[in-house]
């Protein structure tokens, strides 16, 4: 339950604001909005309030906002007020909207978070125990998120990177642990799981694990760090996602990286049991990746609207309905594709754990 509310939750927003946007602008340019829908047909419920059709629909992969005369293949009657009536300035800022929404909400979402929580920041005194893997060495012998990591093998350890040195380095071995639970000291004897890391000349190297993440402890900040560090966050994110895309394209990143609907599910609902500050960060960086993404010159994205603008302003006309309904169906056809492959790596790593 905590994963569907978290997903529903997370994907909700998210597309009610980037559709907001659109609808937003469309208004303020004076378009005729038939409907603004979260999900795609068939309609579930909905209101007509005005001339807009306000509605849920079963699909829930997206949203849309409906635009009189919108449509390249319905006729168009010169109204003043349909889509196609406006410059293609004013119809790139339509268009532009969405993604410019999710990237405001991803900014304020990030300085919220830092303004009302804090910042999380590793313990400099002692080896807080963050994320627990489940099943994993350290789960089985009772180790617990917010537990202190006191020594390992008798050698006494205050700060995560020495911890994680001493069982890097016994892969398939036992160690020896010994941590805090509340006031009580615990004990235990087990076996570190092999796996392999990246050393920082990017060669493999086979390490021990022992299934635990870094803790934080949290620091308030003033309005102004929250911010400068929201922006900061914000751009760094940014930085990153052009990174891996440029890793996509170059073949330096594996398609299986990339998560689809059930791999952001399965993260929802971990996160959400990390508190509501995880759970809505996790929230702006799916924003940037939506913002970031819609602006990809794909047909049947945003970016691909804008693309045709493009080259209607320098043609001087539109192109052709046939033009258009051909690359909308090309743009759709990579789509679905993507969603079909991402989709069968989640469920792949969803069965290995």
């Amino acid at each position: 339950m905590t994963t569907l509310w978290a997903t529903i939750f997370v994907l909700g927003v998210l597309i009610f604001v980037h559709e907001l946007g659109h609808f937003l602008v469309a208004k303020w340019a004076g378009i005729k909005v038939e409907r603004f829908s979260l999900g795609f047909p068939p309609k579930m419920i909905g209101k007509t309030i005005g001339e807009t059709d306000y509605c849920i629909s079963w699909i829930p992969l997206g949203g849309y906002v409906k635009m009189a005369g919108e449509n390249p293949d319905e006729p168009t009657t010169g109204d003043p007020r349909e889509f196609m009536s406006k410059p293609v300035g004013v119809r790139s800022m339509v268009i532009l909207a969405g993604p410019v929404m999710n990237f405001i909400a991803a900014v304020l979402v990030f300085i919220g978070v830092l303004w009302l929580h804090g910042r999380d920041m590793p313990d400099p005194m002692q080896v807080v125990v963050g994320p627990v893997v489940l099943g994993g060495p350290a789960d089985r012998v009772g180790i617990k998120t917010g537990d202190i990591i006191q020594a390992v093998d008798h050698q006494r350890v205050t700060e995560f990177g020495t911890m994680a040195r001493l069982i890097h380095g016994r892969p398939g071995d036992t160690v020896e642990v010994l941590w805090r639970h509340e006031r009580d000291l615990y004990s235990a004897r087990l076996r570190t799981r092999i796996d392999t890391a990246k050393t920082t000349d990017g060669r493999d190297t086979v390490i021990g694990i022992i299934g635990i993440g870094m803790g934080y402890i949290t620091q308030r900040v003033s309005f102004a760090d929250a911010v400068s560090g929201g922006l900061a966050q914000t751009f760094d994110f940014c930085g990153e996602m052009v990174k891996f895309l440029g890793g996509l394209v170059s073949g330096n990143v594996s398609i299986k990286n990339v998560s689809g609907p059930v791999g952001i599910a399965q993260i929802a609902g971990r996160v959400a049991k990390e508190g509501w500050a995880v759970l809505l960060n996790f929230m702006a960086i799916l924003s940037l990746n939506l913002a970031l993404l819609n602006v990809l010159p794909v047909p049947i994205l945003d970016g691909g609207h804008l693309v045709f603008l493009f080259l209607e302003k320098l043609r001087g006309r539109p192109l052709s309905i046939k033009q258009r309904a051909v690359a909308q169906q090309v743009g759709l056809a990579l789509l679905l594709l993507l969603i079909v492959t991402v989709t069968y790596h989640d469920i792949v790593r969803f069965i290995a754990g």
